[in-house]
């Protein structure tokens, strides 16, 4: 058995490293969530900035767009041209796959400085990525509702995490202690 832990201690300590950081995150994420204050920040502060700022993109565009208080759950609705179209609550705001993101980049860290800044710089670009996701699918929820499940379930899941396996892979291969040794 010793032989075999020694073996795959790197496997382990990855792991072991991922889970402590990903529990440590998301158990963070859950206090900020239960201590949020009840005031004009519904349903939680960062849900709130990402539904004014999903909001303000449309606008850009030249949408009729509004996001309010959703009067039966703990969500924003999102409005275009005073159509109801989606709901922003919690798991909208991109907290959960920027937990991933570092907990990865963690597990594999490379030099100190060089994960601080990987970690700040993709989770910005994850965070931003996200609000074009949420606009994206807003607007094709608005102009093609027949294909919601599609694009709800598959195709705009599949971006934002599709992007977060692209910064892995690059973490890995260009900035991590594996990619320094070879």
């Amino acid at each position: 058995m010793k032989a075999l832990i020694i073996k795959y201690k790197p496997v382990i300590r990855f792991i072991s490293l991922f889970v402590l950081v990903y529990v440590l995150l998301s158990f963070l994420y859950k206090i900020y969530l239960q201590w949020q204050p009840v005031g004009p920040y519904f349903p939680d502060y960062l849900s709130y900035v990402v539904g004014k700022q999903s909001v303000s993109l449309l606008q850009d565009l030249g949408y009729n767009a509004a996001v309010i208080p959703h009067p039966n759950e703990a969500s924003l609705k999102l409005m275009l041209n005073n159509v109801y179209i989606a709901r922003i609550f919690e798991g909208c705001n991109g907290v959960s796959v920027i937990s991933l993101f570092v907990a990865f980049i963690v597990a594999f860290s490379g030099k100190a400085t060089v994960t601080f800044f990987y970690i700040l710089s993709g989770s910005v670009l994850i965070y931003s990525v996200n609000l074009l996701r949420i606009v994206i699918l807003t607007l094709g929820l608005y102009h093609y509702p027949q294909h919601k499940a599609l694009l709800h379930e598959v195709v705009f899941p599949g971006i934002i995490y599709g992007l977060v396996c692209l910064l892995w892979i690059l973490w890995v291969n260009r900035f991590s202690k594996i990619a320094s040794k070879e």
